[in-house]
């Protein structure tokens, strides 16, 4: 009999099964296929019952149902799991075939698989698939890299079952070589983050220092989510904090403050620090996060490290005041989210340099415009900054973003200064505008720390008043010698 289906996926949790169906929709066979293969069976017999999808109980069941090229996506755990089913594919599979891993894997992983399966005549594909549950059913943001032969094999069904962005442009392009498309998704998931941190200091400004009830900011969210915060993480914030538990309380107020991580986020600010580059709204939201685990410490603190009262009391109080303080939250939210993405935007810029990849950041942007959890209106505005400038240093610097921090500035500056002088914490907002007045500085402290360095470890410094490049060693003890340590990278 001949082979029927255009595709196989390996791994039937929530996201493989709701893709698989997905493609099924779209007009694609898929044989499903899972390691306890009872769940192959549970997953025909109900969710897939009635559709075209087809199963497999071993790999080479499900290899022998595929047509050349024959196209293997996995969608499991990150690490082990994926190198064990390369290692299984491997006899099943001839020279052309791709394997395609579709999970939160390590673009470095990538590199090594893709080079890998290349080595052995196999077509490898790394791709990020963002959206959850929600968007591998209705359809992803979806990013692939990795072997440029294999992309016309596999475009027709990804840019089928992607979400779409305005005019029907599917949020999934060609990325990169390499571990390029699972490096973009884990920067998304940086930046995914940041805007959660963000929301959550918004959100507990609003509840610690203005003493609002859930419904209150119900419809603050509301609001925020017709303009330009409009955003699935502003939108799903509103339904959180309308849902009320069993005994009729908002249930964001039962669930305990400590939040999880699954490692995307600290990836991101390990790369940013081997390539230099300052992302430091998202290390902030991976610290706060590490925070927000020594939840019994930070109880036993409470009772001893003593601070201001954080409730902002003239504000809740004078309906006027309040609005006004609100408006400038949402100033704060808005322009530390412009900087995040500038950050997260910098960082794939010196990317692509260090690994040779040629990134087009509009089209990133359109990718990221639907499906995927940090899909927003804003980001049409980033494709649209790249689009009238491919060069652009850094998104502060076009024209509607400097127009846009301009306008909220005041409001960001009194956030961060009030939430400072009543011990509110507002790291990511802190950073934010931290970076932002360091990045405006044509001039930091930096020549004073430069001179620390060289006068206890004789590492050199460059003149403002000699050419870039020139080292000078100084003997600042007059017990010193004139030899210098190696320069110094920047």
């Amino acid at each position: 009999m001949e082979p029927q289906a255009d595709i196989a996926l390996i791994g039937l949790a929530v996201m493989g099964q709701n893709l698989i169906l997905n493609m099924n929709d779209h007009g694609f066979t898929v044989v499903a296929y899972n390691r306890t293969v009872e769940k192959v069976d549970q997953f025909l017999a109900n969710e897939a019952k009635g559709t075209k999808i087809l199963g497999a109980h071993s790999i080479a069941e499900m290899v022998a149902q595929l047509k050349k090229p024959r196209r293997v996506m996995m969608l499991v755990k990150a690490g082990k799991a994926v190198d064990e089913f390369i290692e299984q594919l491997l006899p099943h599979l001839e020279a052309g075939d791709i394997i395609i891993d579709g999970g939160n894997s390590l673009f470095e992983d990538t590199n090594r698989r893709g080079k890998y399966c290349e080595s052995k005549g196999l077509l490898f594909i790394g791709t990020g698939v963002s959206g959850g549950e929600e968007g591998a059913r209705r359809g992803p943001s979806i990013m692939p890299g990795g072997s440029p032969a294999a992309w016309p094999h596999i475009k027709d069904i990804f840019q089928s079952v992607s979400a779409k962005a305005d005019g029907g442009a599917p949020c999934c392009d060609w990325v990169g070589e390499g571990g390029a498309g699972h490096y973009v998704k884990m920067v998304h998931n940086g930046i995914e983050y940041g805007d959660m941190q963000l929301i959550c200091e918004a959100y507990n400004i609003m509840k610690t220092g203005l003493g609002m009830s859930a419904a209150e900011m119900h419809a603050v969210f509301t609001d925020w989510n017709q303009g330009d915060l409009d955003s699935y993480l502003i939108e799903i914030t509103r339904d959180i904090l309308s849902k009320q538990d069993d005994d009729g309380t908002p249930l964001v107020d039962k669930i305990l403050d400590t939040a999880g991580q699954k490692g995307t986020g600290k990836w991101t600010v390990i790369n940013s620090q081997e390539l230099g580059i300052p992302i430091t709204l998202m290390a902030e939201a991976v610290y706060s996060r590490c925070v927000s685990a020594l939840k019994d410490e930070r109880v036993k603190a409470a009772k001893k490290l003593k601070g201001p009262r954080p409730t902002l009391t003239s504000l809740a109080t004078n309906a006027e005041k309040k609005k006004a303080f609100i408006a400038d939250i949402k100033s704060a939210l808005y322009a530390s989210k412009i900087v995040s993405y500038a950050q997260g935007y910098m960082l794939m810029r010196a990317a692509a340099a260090e690994y040779k990849w040629n990134l087009n950041y509009g089209g990133i942007a359109l990718m990221w415009r639907g499906g995927c959890i940090i899909r927003s209106r804003f980001l049409g505005k980033i494709k649209e900054a790249y689009e009238n400038h491919p060069k652009l240093s850094n998104l502060m610097l076009d024209d509607y973003f400097r127009g846009e921090i301009k306008q909220a500035q005041k409001g960001w500056r009194n956030i961060v200064a009030t939430a400072a002088k009543r011990g509110i914490p507002v790291p990511a907002f802190s950073t934010a505008l931290a970076f932002y007045d360091q990045y405006r500085s044509a001039v930091l402290p930096a020549n004073l720390l430069q001179a620390q360095r060289d006068y206890f470890g004789a590492h050199t410094y460059e003149r403002v008043d000699k050419p870039r490049g020139e080292f000078f060693h100084t003997n600042w003890t007059g017990r010193g010698g004139t030899t210098a340590s190696s320069t110094y990278t920047v």
